[in-house]
């Protein structure tokens, strides 16, 4: 298992991500992690069990509301939306990630 502060920024990770999926409208879960794996080009996929602990995460924390609906499958499904809260956190975190990804890139292409 890895260390807290890994598993913060795992879970921080897909956090942003998540958010960033529902920026574009509401969603079930299944299309989530599609579009997850999709706009990586299919570096990025997220376990079933770890997108649902997120978006239960997320839904604790007011960042998203969810209510039930049919898929395009005609299937129940649970879509989720972002909320005003939820819009702000993405932007928040949007910046905090594109810092930090900066200053990695920087290190990684240093020349000494």
């Amino acid at each position: 298992m890895p260390p807290a502060t890994d598993l913060a920024l795992l879970q921080g990770t897909l956090d942003v991500l998540v958010l960033k999926a529902l920026m574009f409208g509401s969603r079930h879960g299944y299309a989530v992690a599609t579009w997850i794996r999709e706009t990586s080009g299919e570096t990025l996929n997220v376990e079933d069990r770890a997108l649902y602990v997120a978006l239960h995460r997320l839904e604790d924390r007011g960042w998203v509301e969810a209510e039930w609906g049919l898929s395009e499958n005609n299937r129940k499904a649970k879509y989720y939306e972002l909320t005003a809260r939820g819009r702000a956190q993405l932007r928040a975190e949007t910046t905090r990630w594109t810092q930090y990804a900066d200053a990695v890139f920087k290190v990684l292409r240093a020349a000494s």
